[in-house]
């Protein structure tokens, strides 16, 4: 019973990683269609409920008017084109409670039910902490669009926001593995252990100036490949911050570069990962091993071949449209956070210390 128990829990846990992953989907298409901004105020109770009549749409419209995005750059608008808007992150927000009933409603169902032991107490305080912060996070990065003059938000809260939506799902997922994977099941390898711990931390550096490729629209700044339009080395690279600069065409040629450069490290790592596993899966408990190795191997195999298909389309980008780069550049998301969660599951199932 105990068992069943476990993986009662674990599979809710689960269910909850799905849930952040197509929340940070649902984050993309915001910020795709120029969404994100359209809710001018944050109302963690009752907006989960849209406006339900005309003064109430007009009172939304008329927030959203005052800031510099309306002002710069959707000054033409209806009141049915901020409707088309306003639904993106409307449905962001709304997701984001949901994930929060979900998460509570399963808390309250299975402490009732008494499931949990003592074991599982600090995860879920870590777990509650992080969900939390999250929000906070997902507000701060909007209010630094909520004024008269930037027409976005900032590209660092943004990286912010997106890599802290993944600490919370790898967290998460690392809790459901706990209590889902037998420790039969798990190879001790200390060596392979820190490699993957050594490539989760790349990737996590690379997610952030995805992110920053993101918030700075840069796929558009170079829509070349394998060169950078015309260049493998950007002059800008020794004359302009990597992470942070006045000249933001420079900067977006210089986040360009950097997420081409860790991509090939990255690709790189991940090759020489897959023969490390090559040897470690042979072990008499690496069953669950010889099926996750392949995961990671061939997701970036896909990554790769995504990401540069992405870039090649994005001059074809139709301002206020969802179309092939949109649906491309949220597939490269998708596949970035399957490629994460796979080493996550590697990294559980490779331990560095045997059990005592």
């Amino acid at each position: 019973m105990e068992n069943k128990k476990k993986k009662a829990v674990a599979w809710w846990l689960l269910a909850g990683v799905i849930m952040i992953i197509i929340q940070t989907l649902l984050g993309g298409v915001t910020r795709l269609t120029g969404s994100g901004l359209s809710i001018t105020k944050w109302n963690p109770l009752f907006g989960i409920l849209p406006p339900l009549n005309a003064k109430q749409w007009n009172d939304a419209f008329e927030g959203y008017k005052q800031i510099g995005q309306f002002k710069y750059i959707n000054s033409s608008f209806s009141l049915d084109d901020f409707k088309s808007i306003f639904f993106w992150e409307w449905l962001h927000r709304f997701w984001a409670r949901m994930l929060g009933v979900v998460f509570v409603a399963g808390f309250v169902y299975f402490l009732v039910k008494k499931y949990f032991d003592r074991q599982m107490i600090r995860p879920f305080i870590v777990l509650f902490i992080l969900g939390g912060l999250q929000g906070l996070i997902g507000w701060l990065m909007v209010k630094t669009g909520l004024n008269s003059e930037d027409i976005h938000v900032n590209y660092i809260a943004l990286a912010c926001h997106f890599v802290s939506a993944m600490i919370l799902a790898c967290y998460t997922l690392w809790f459901a593995l706990q209590l889902l994977v037998p420790a039969e099941n798990r190879v001790t390898n200390t060596g392979l252990s820190n490699f993957t711990i050594i490539i989760i931390i790349v990737l996590f550096v690379q997610l952030t100036y995805g992110a920053f490729m993101a918030g700075l629209k840069a796929a558009m700044a170079a829509h070349t490949w394998p060169d950078i339009n015309g260049m493998y080395l950007p002059q800008t690279v020794f004359t302009n911050n990597l992470v942070h600069d006045d000249n933001i065409g420079a900067l977006s040629i210089n986040v360009h570069f950097m997420h081409r450069t860790i991509a090939y490290l990255l690709f790189t790592l991940l090759m020489f990962w897959f023969g490390a596993t090559s040897r470690a899966s042979r072990a008499p408990s690496a069953s669950l091993l010889v099926k996750t190795r392949w995961w990671p191997f061939l997701l970036v195999w896909l990554q790769v071949i995504l990401g540069i298909v992405t870039v090649l389309s994005s001059p074809y980008i139709v301002p206020g449209k969802f179309g092939t780069f949109e649906l491309l550049a949220e597939t490269h998301q998708l596949v970035a956070m399957f490629l994460l969660m796979s080493l996550v599951v590697n990294l559980y199932t490779v331990k560095r210390t045997a059990s005592k």
